[in-house]
């Protein structure tokens, strides 16, 4: 079983280079197993969004609400600031941060590799292909130098690793993120050329793979799967989020600067296209709307009415949020463990009408053709994280939360609800038995393939 992640890559895009014949081996795979549109999860950020594949999870359901958080309990991130950043150094701390109650696919399917994967419990040292120190150098060179070509270079390498190890080594399970149509996407856009030239990547990727497992005999029992996890929408304008907050008055705290002692606010961006605000942060505990109106309702209201934001998430309990948005109104969100009742009060901000007590599938039917596809099912998983924000914020189109302090001024970001960060192809070389739905499948999906019975945990339903 050979997973690659084509991080960025959006369905519509996929599709395009298929039928300009630029990507012949995707366009076989198409051929021979299928192409589908699943959604991805909440928040579209690669690393957490990377949990469904790797976890069959929902990222705040293993513990990951976002690429930045605050850690109320003071527990796992000890240092002043109390919070979390995977863009860096930090990134050590994912494994153990995770739900150790869930296991891997990478501890049920061994012997795995995994390449660039953001969560590596369960490889040893060796079967982690980009976490040795010449190679962390490399890419943090990269990006801090924002040589957006040096990417590809990075994926015709891990492409190369990968298809050697694959063809050297008796091997149960690989995972391979190829990050450079994130990258490339970021610092030109969607629609570039050179984004085209990364998808072209993949191609040779899969290309490799496929001629050396039909060489040796291995094709007619290998599965290979080419997903992504989060697309990406043009962005034309940046809200220096955390910086705004502070013109407001308040004392904040966000990266890089983290590592204060005391503040009002953390602002905590994903993507960037996402954001969690914690408020109240001496208190230990999660507080919840409406008892944090009293001090916090002005600031959530001029959130609110900025243009840059879309949809503002206000948690009201464990099972509940309000979904506010400028100018369409608010809704109630209630769930419990097998249903869920979307009310629209003043409007209707997600499209999706009002919804009574529907069921897994029947809510992601009934999102599936809004802007926010599978967006009652991806909330409530995020809602209900306890490490998610006192306010959930999801941008405006063209817009996200991050101003500064980015090697390359991103034109085009992800993260957010919308239907171009939400949705994501999956290509298959095998005819799946039942429609592919969301990637928290692609995990069981996988471990049925291989004969391997999924753990009760997972969030997902095999499509095999």
């Amino acid at each position: 079983m050979v997973v690659i992640i084509a991080d960025g890559a959006r369905p519509d895009s996929v599709a395009r280079a298929i039928e300009s014949g630029e990507v012949p081996a995707l366009a076989r795979l198409r051929s021979e197993g299928g192409s589908y549109s699943i959604t991805s999860a909440f928040p579209s950020v690669t690393g957490p969004a990377y949990a469904p594949f790797i976890m069959g999870r929902y990222p705040g359901s293993v513990g990951l609400p976002g690429l930045r958080w605050f850690d109320r309990s003071r527990k796992l991130a000890t240092m002043p600031g109390h919070s979390r950043s995977y863009v860096g150094p930090e990134m050590r701390f994912v494994d153990s941060d995770i739900d150790t109650q869930s296991p891997t696919i990478f501890e049920l399917a061994r012997p795995s590799i995994g390449a660039l994967s953001v969560i590596c419990r369960g490889l040893e040292r060796q079967q982690r292909i980009g976490r040795s120190l010449p190679f962390v150098a490399r890419a943090a060179l990269t990006h801090f130098r924002g040589n957006v070509r040096g990417w590809l270079a990075i994926d015709r390498s891990v492409g190369d690793t990968v298809a050697r190890r694959l063809r050297t080594e008796r091997l149960r399970f690989a995972f391979v993120a190829l990050t450079g149509i994130d990258k490339t996407s970021h610092a030109a856009g969607h629609e570039a050329p050179v984004v085209g030239e990364a998808l072209r990547i993949v191609d040779e990727t899969v290309a490799q793979i496929r001629g050396d497992a039909e060489a040796d005999g291995r094709w007619d029992r290998m599965h290979l799967w080419i997903g992504s996890d989060h697309g990406h929408s043009p962005v034309r304008a940046h809200e220096d989020l955390a910086g705004l907050i502070a013109e407001w008055g308040y004392d904040t705290l966000a990266h890089p600067w983290a590592f204060k002692r005391s503040a009002d606010v953390a602002v905590m961006v994903s993507g960037n296209a996402m954001a969690h605000l914690y408020l109240g942060l001496e208190q230990r505990s999660r507080p919840w709307w409406p008892a944090l109106g009293a001090k916090w309702a002005e600031l959530a209201g001029n959130i609110e009415s900025r243009a840059s934001v879309d949809l503002v998430i206000l948690p009201t309990g464990p099972k509940s949020c309000q979904i506010r948005s400028r100018s369409r109104g608010f809704a109630t969100l209630e769930w419990n463990a097998t249903t869920y009742s979307y009310c629209p009060e003043s409007g209707d901000p997600l499209g999706a009408g009002e919804q009574m007590s529907v069921n897994d599938g029947e809510a992601y039917d009934v999102t599936l053709d809004t802007d926010y596809p599978d967006a009652l099912v991806q909330i409530a998983r995020l809602v209900e994280s306890p490490r998610s924000g006192d306010v959930i914020l999801s941008a405006a189109r063209d817009w996200d939360f991050r101003a500064r302090y980015e090697p390359i001024p991103h034109v085009s970001s992800h993260g957010a609800l919308h239907r171009e960060h939400m949705m994501v192809p999956l290509l298959l070389n095998r005819p799946p038995a039942r429609q592919p739905r969301r990637t928290v499948d692609v995990m069981p999906s996988a471990l049925a393939a291989l004969g391997i019975m999924p753990p009760v945990t997972v969030d997902g339903l095999s499509f095999y």
